[in-house]
Parts: C-alpha cells; structure tokens; sequence
C-alpha cells in the first residue's frame, strides 16, 4: 500500500486518538508532536476518527460531543499540524488488532517514525494497544513510542473530555474555558424559524443544534455570536419557549446592533454568562417587558469584558 499522504522521507510523527473537544490535554500532545516532527524534519500527523468511537462500539452509551466534526477540524486547522487523517470509524476497523492498524495505517500509510500518545492511550480491538504492547511493536518495526504527561487543572485536576463534559454539562463556563484553553462555542447555520421575536420587536437569528452536540444548562445567556461578515454582543434563549406553548429545544439569539441578512450562514456562538432559567410569562407584554431586562443585562456583561456591541455589516434584515 502506498502512502496516503505527502510524506517526507523522513517519516512523521503520530498521535492517535478521538481528540473531541481538542481541550488543553490534546493540545499538549499536539505541540509536542509538531515540535518533534520541526526538529527532525518529519511531517506532523494526527490520526482521528468520525463518528466517535463510542457511537460504533456502544450507541446508547456514546458520550455527547464536546466538539462536532466541523468544529474540531476548524479547531485543528489553527494548530501547528501538517495533516489530520481523519479515519472513518466502522466495524471493520472497530475489529482490527493493535498489530494491524500500527502496520497496514500507522506505518505504511503514513510513514510513522516516532508515535506520541497520552498515558491513558489504548486503540486496536478492545483498546489492547496499550503503551507496553506498541513499544515492543516499535522496538520489531523501527518506531519509538513515547508518553506525554497529563495537563493539570488547579481545580479540575487532571484535563480530560471526562471533566470537560461536566463542566459544560453543569454550566460552568469558565472552569470549561479553562480546560479547553478557549471559550466554549457552537458552529452551527442560521435557520428559518416562526419570526416570533421580529412580532414583539425582539428579533432573532434561529440556530440549527448540531446531532449529539453538548450545549450547556436551558436559561437565558449573554453572547457572541461571529460571522464572515463580523461579531456581535446578543442574548440567547436556548431552551422551549413556553409562553407561546413551544416546548421544542430552540437556539434563537438576538443580536445587538445588528441588521444583517444571515439565512443560511454559518456563524460561532460562545456562551458568555448565564441570566436566568426559562420563564413562562403571562402575556407577551410581560415577556417583552423581561427581555429588555434581559438585554441590559447581557450588555452589562458584555461590556464588563469589553466586548459589547460590535456588529459587521448592514442592510437587509432577514432576522426571525
């Protein structure tokens, strides 16, 4: 078989591994691969997977995802890495021994001359490459394998996509900030909803919830929210929308100064801070009544990090 990838006849350096959420762990491991391969003139490789693992091995207990497959290749194209192959995770390769993935991908594939891993590190049938049995594979086949130390939290401990998944899970924004190295965001395109807030003067951009993505407690949130075109300080309902009788879980956000026309774009919200739980209001009097509250709120915030109202281009409004 020959080599997937431009490979230089030095080789490269590999990691492997699901990497969801890309958190300050992955990042650690990333750097020292593309160190290594600078060094040594080889060429940086991550090998990863799509779906996540779990969602092949055991559906129903696949873990929400950190990161969906857009985000994390967007997150990974800002690295120092020269590739990211990204694997389709299947049965048949769900069934491959340790000993075949290193030679028929690992080697042959792409070349690899040192592989990286972390120390919970274990792929091939049943997680059985384990540290031992790739280093006594490396010492037959011409390859070292080297342990990168786990990232420390002062308060989480040690970083993992684990405790990452409770910090988002329990609206813990900036602990999950902290562990990711970057605030925590969704990508997703811009959709047309039922043009509800445009009636009571509130209007919103609609966001489509990416399958199996992690999203933060329901309530009321300040945000930013980035596009081609530019960014913008707003508020976010995530969550039904009682007073109306909408139990559906919605993503609508209302954008500070902003009129432009954003139907099927794609733009990154971040969740910046938490305003309150999800209410039900008695007339929509009430509710628009609440929701000027709830702007002045998200400006204060806002503000208070120096990011308030900073909107792209103008025109045509095509908000809902």
């Amino acid at each position: 078989m020959t080599a997937a990838l431009p490979i230089p006849a030095a080789g490269s350096v590999v990691t492997v591994g699901s990497f969801d959420g890309v958190h300050r762990g992955h990042l650690a491991v990333l750097d020292e691969i593309t160190a290594r391969a600078a060094a040594t003139g080889r060429a940086s490789v991550l090998v990863t997977f799509e779906p996540h693992p779990m969602e092949v091995v055991n559906p129903a207990a696949a873990p929400p995802l950190i990161t969906t497959g857009a985000e994390r290749r967007e997150i990974l194209a800002q690295t120092g890495l020269d590739y990211a192959a990204i694997l389709r995770f299947d049965a048949a390769l769900r069934a491959m021994p340790p000993e075949s993935f290193v030679q028929e991908i690992l080697l042959r594939r792409f070349g690899m001359r040192e592989l990286v891993i972390g120390e919970d590190h274990g792929f091939g049938r049943g997680r059985s490459g384990d540290v031992a049995m790739l280093r006594e594979m490396g010492a037959r086949s011409g390859f070292t394998v080297d342990v990168v130390p786990p990232v420390r939290d002062p308060v989480a401990g040690v970083v993992s996509s684990t405790g990452l998944r409770l910090a988002i899970a329990h609206g813990d924004l900036q602990l999950a900030a902290r562990l990711l190295g970057r605030p925590f965001t969704l990508s997703a395109p811009v959709v047309r909803g039922a043009q509800r807030g445009r009636s009571i003067g509130v209007p919103t951009i609609n966001l489509e919830v990416p399958h199996r993505k992690l999203l933060p407690p329901d309530g009321v949130y300040a945000v930013r929210v980035e596009w081609a075109g530019g960014v913008a300080g707003g508020m976010l309902n995530q969550g039904p929308r009682p007073t109306v009788a909408d139990q559906r879980r919605t993503l609508e956000a209302h954008l500070f100064g902003f009129a432009g026309g954003l139907y099927g774009s794609w733009v990154r919200l971040e969740w910046v801070a938490r305003l309150r739980d999800i209410q039900r209001f008695e007339s929509l009097d009430a509710l628009r009544a609440q929701l000027s509250r709830d702007a002045a709120a998200a400006r204060a915030v806002l503000d208070s990090q120096g990011s308030g109202d900073r909107p792209g281009h103008q025109g045509r409004t095509d908000t809902d």
